[in-house]
Formats: C-alpha cells, structure tokens, sequence
C-alpha cells in the first residue's frame, strides 16, 4: 500500500498527538470511510416537489425581486392582523 506522504505524515502526527497507535486511527479511518458509505446507500430517496408554472414573461428571479416578494407579504399579514385585532 502506498500512501501519499504528507499524509502519512500528517496521521502520524495526529495518532502521536491523541496518544493512539498509528495503526488504530488507520482502522478509524478506514472503519467510518467504509460505514458512510454504507449510510448513504441506505438513506431514502427523497423526492423533490416541482412546479410546471411560469413566470410571467420580462421577471427574473433576482434576490431582489424575491426579497420584493416576501416585503410585499409581510405587509399583507401586518395588514390583515391589523384588520382582525379592530373587528
């Protein structure tokens, strides 16, 4: 087995540096490199919601006009609050 040798050098000093054998953080490594891989074979397929609409021909979605958009709603809920709280 060849291993790269800033590496090697670089695990050796972390084994020395968390009094543990070289050998014994190699295991670990190997040992969590192996189990996520395991885990992400096992994880479930999420499935993303999409929507066929379009947006109305000349917007863009820039962050401005999306911050826009959420100023517009705040302003509505403050709005309709307001109404509810004086009923």
């Amino acid at each position: 087995m060849r291993i790269d040798e800033a590496l090697l050098n670089e695990a050796k000093a972390y084994a020395a540096k968390n009094g543990r054998t070289f050998n014994s953080v190699m295991e670990d490594a190997l040992r969590q490199l192996l189990n996520r891989s395991t885990e992400v074979a096992e994880r479930p397929r999420v499935e993303l919601i999409t929507s066929d609409s379009q947006l109305k021909p000349g917007i863009e979605l820039t962050p401005e006009f999306i911050h826009n958009l959420f100023e517009q709603e705040d302003i509505e809920t403050l709005l309709r609050v307001q109404a509810d709280a004086a009923q």
